[in-house]
């Protein structure tokens, strides 16, 4: 008798709670739906229909590889954000809700002033790009060190026809001097001391250049703000996601070259965004 799509649901809810993995209905669902290539409306229209032996592989496979730790967003090769589906890969870092509220201040101060030239520092999947662009209608310009994630970044521009130019480089190398009416970023800022007591699937799956900043975690800000004064023109905007305490840190490398500065909290109430004006 042929399992049926219901019983492989409660199965595999069972076996990813049994090894403490975080929401384990939700993520017995998105696999299984992955598995049968449906969306997971059709699990419960269709729970007493016998699983083909092909998705019955398919999703074993799958709920293995998260309890060895792989993020499911690794295993479906996609994650949602700002409303669209990105593909992403171990290659890129798993984009997440927080650093929406970077495209949101990104967008609004787009909508409120005259900008041409937007760049995204460290772009990964290129899902802050891609956003900017679909919401503004403008041209944004992207980077990242990882050749990898360039290519990960322009399957996404592809599949969403944003107007999105990538370069590859270390941060904002490939760009001349006071060109950018608005640099955003979400850098890597995990101190490596935090490595021990990251979640295993981020610490074991995500790329460690993504990530790790340095003994401090303030090195690459420290890089980023120095070339954006660089690249950005004066009264240029620069916006940055900000690492857990790192506030402080940060606001104290803008104060010579930096006014208007503000900051935007998430809906935790953490400092999240960072913003400021190049000075004249």
């Amino acid at each position: 008798m042929r399992v049926t799509v219901q019983t492989a649901l409660l199965q595999g809810t069972e076996i990813l709670e049994k090894a403490t993995i975080t929401v384990p209905r939700l993520t017995a669902e998105v696999l299984l739906a992955h598995a049968m290539s449906c969306d997971r409306t059709f699990l419960y229209a269709h729970g007493p229909d016998p699983l083909t032996e092909l998705a019955w592989i398919h999703y074993g496979r799958y709920l293995n590889e998260r309890l060895k730790g792989k993020p499911t967003q690794y295993i479906t090769k996609q994650q949602e954000f700002y409303g669209r589906l990105f593909r992403v890969t171990e290659d890129v870092l798993i984009p997440r809700p927080e650093t929406e509220h970077l495209v949101e201040s990104a967008i609004e101060h787009i909508r409120a002033n005259p900008v041409e030239r937007i760049l995204d520092i460290g772009t990964g999947s290129g899902a802050i790009a891609i956003s900017l662009a679909l919401e503004s209608g403008q041209r944004v310009f992207a980077s990242d060190i990882s050749m990898a994630a360039l290519r990960v970044a322009a399957h996404n521009r592809e599949a969403h026809e944003a107007a999105v130019h990538f370069l590859a480089g270390d941060l904002a190398g490939p760009f001349g001097f006071s060109t950018i009416d608005l640099l955003v970023s979400n850098p890597p800022y995990v101190p490596a001391a935090d490595e021990a007591n990251m979640q295993r699937e981020v610490r074991e799956w995500e790329p460690h250049v993504a990530l790790f900043a340095g003994n401090t975690g303030y090195e690459i800000y420290e890089r980023l703000i120095g070339q954006a004064t660089r690249v950005v023109r004066p009264g240029g905007r620069l916006m940055m996601e900000l690492g857990f305490s790192s506030l402080a840190g940060v606001r104290q490398m803008l104060v010579n070259d930096w006014t208007d500065i503000e900051v935007k909290a998430d809906l935790a109430g953490w400092p999240r965004v960072i913003a400021a004006t190049r000075r004249s």
